[in-house]
């Protein structure tokens, strides 16, 4: 019986440690790519201009489906922290959520920045459902009043900073569409499965996306904090027949992102810092339970991994780097049986040490190739953490750095059990049926921090 437990464990370490040798190459290419684009930077620094105050008006899209719990103290927050004078909160709702309704509502009579958009459908239909409504709202108030200048995408938990609409009004001049990055904020009650989110961001929106853009790929939108111009979307719009946003998309943001690059526009990612040297980032609370950060995770994998495959498929003409990134977009699709593979590895090892000490026998070591592939991916792994422990620790202090360590199991797990839940999700689809809408409970904060207070 000892031997089949050996054979179990030396075949599943094999496969395991091939298959992370493969993502670690990737990765350390990432990060080669990053160290040069950096140097580069450092070495051919200039001055940032200076941020417009008063530009063209911008039209803020914030769909709300089943957000009666943060929406009052978001659109509030927002009305109070925007340092630019001209723009317009167009919050969607719809007809079978009159809590959220109501509120919108209250403050839309309040403050004529707030407008209101109820759907012509019950929910929950799509993200991109809602933001067409908006667009179509936006349309009519063109047609009687001064067309926007750009549009700006927010979800109903956003903490806005105070500056971001003046970084829009600045690059916009220069640029088709700008993305800031997005930091998470911390959640002291759950500082595993809420944390994890704010490594992956630290890491993405620190080097990822960067070097995405020294690469010449398309930038993916976050869905949040992000501007697209009027003439942008509008050309958007007038190609898919009206609406702008894909209602079948489950990520319509990260696949507009790419339809941006596609069509000719110029699209910027903007990391810069305010007067206090806090930076201008969008930030809120991300999915604090295991289940709400699974069904999250899964409708990203969902709508990247696997529906993105078959939806945007590969760019053809534009280069190597565009192709290399989406490579990695889909990456999870293989990632997560090697992943799962390696964590049956470890179970199959501990269960031949403990068979083999019971028996007396001698526990076979790896050597040769095998070996050779534990040591480098150890090296790999290692580099893999430090740098992690950096970008985190750059983005909030020494203890969240600290804390990402073992917050690499939390999200190993996330990423598991989602990956089962996006499987169950695609299935669908495939056979016709239209995406439903599957979010999470968002959180706004109590009480909002000075800015730079949370993140560096």
């Amino acid at each position: 019986m000892i031997w089949i437990i050996d054979a179990i464990a030396r075949e599943t370490i094999l496969f395991g440690a091939i298959g992370f040798l493969i993502g670690g190459i990737d990765d350390l290419l990432v990060d080669a790519a990053y160290l040069l684009t950096w140097v580069r930077t450092k070495l051919t620094r200039r001055s940032e201009p200076p941020l417009i105050d008063c530009g063209p008006p911008m039209a803020v899209f914030i769909p709300a489906w089943d957000e009666s719990g943060v929406i009052g103290a978001m659109l509030r927050a927002t009305l109070q922290r925007y340092a630019y004078r001209h723009y317009r909160l167009y919050v969607g709702t719809y007809p079978n959520d009159p809590a959220t309704t109501a509120i919108v509502a209250g403050m839309a009579a309040a403050d004529a920045r707030v407008r209101l958009v109820v759907n012509a459908g019950p929910g929950p239909t799509t993200k991109a459902d809602c933001l067409n409504s908006l667009w179509r709202a936006l349309l009519r108030d063109e047609a009687t009043g001064e067309p926007a200048g750009a549009i700006v995408l927010h979800d109903a938990e956003d903490v806005v900073h105070p500056d971001e609409l003046r970084v829009f009004a600045t690059c916009l001049t220069r640029y088709d569409a700008v993305q800031l990055p997005v930091l998470p904020l911390t959640d002291a009650g759950s500082p595993l499965i809420s944390g994890h989110y704010c490594d992956e961001f630290a890491e993405a929106h620190g080097k990822s996306l960067i070097v995405r853009q020294a690469v010449g790929a398309a930038l993916p939108f976050a869905g949040v904090g992000c501007a697209i111009s009027r003439d942008m979307l509008g050309r958007i719009a007038d190609a898919r027949g009206g609406d702008p946003f894909d209602e079948s998309s489950l990520t319509e943001d990260y696949e507009l992102g790419l339809t941006v690059a596609r069509v000719g526009g110029r699209t910027r990612f903007v990391r810069r810092r305010d007067a206090s040297g806090a930076l201008i980032a969008v930030r809120a609370y991300f999915p604090n339970s295991l289940t709400s950060a699974v069904r999250q995770k899964a409708r990203w994998m969902t709508g990247i991994a696997l529906a993105g495959w078959d939806r945007t498929g590969w760019a053809r003409g534009r280069g190597p780097g565009e192709n290399w990134m989406r490579m990695r977009d889909r990456r999870a699709t293989l990632a997560i049986p090697v992943l799962a593979i390696a964590y049956l590895a470890l179970l199959a090892w501990g269960a031949s040490l403990i068979g083999h000490a019971l028996t007396g026998r001698p526990v076979p070591l790896p050597d040769g190739v095998m070996a050779w592939l534990l040591a480098v991916n150890a090296g790999l792994m290692s580099w893999r953490l430090a740098l992690r422990m950096a970008f985190t620790g750059s983005a909030y202090g020494w203890r969240q750095a600290l804390l990402s360590l073992p917050r690499v199991f939390a999200a190993n797990l996330v990423s598991l059990l989602a990956a089962r839940r996006a499987l169950a999700t695609y299935w669908p689809t495939l056979r016709g049926e239209r995406p439903r809408w599957d979010k999470t409970t968002h959180r706004f904060p109590d009480e909002i921090a000075p800015v730079g207070a949370s993140a560096r």
